[in-house]
């Protein structure tokens, strides 16, 4: 496939440095970078695990009946519940 392809300057030097240094051409080192990215993009993805949010007790509760909600609050505001 052909293409054109803008880089920025920093990433046109960077490659301009690997270019010479393994002296390959510019369209082997620019698809060995892409390939490079796009395995790691890859492992990355796979590589995240799921998070599960640990349990962890309350403890009993105070009050055996949960649906009295007059009896909670007033508890709650420090009232003698009646």
């Amino acid at each position: 496939m052909r293409t054109t392809l803008t880089l920025d300057d920093d990433v046109a030097a960077r490659i301009e440095e690997i270019r010479t240094r393994e002296q390959k051409s510019l369209k082997q080192v620019v698809n060995d970078l892409l390939r490079k990215g796009i395995l790691l993009d890859r492992k990355t993805i796979k590589s995240k695990e799921r998070y599960e949010t640990p349990e962890l007790s309350a403890g009993k509760s105070r009050f055996p009946d949960l649906d009295n909600v007059a009896e909670i609050l007033s508890v709650a505001e420090e009232e003698e519940y009646r």
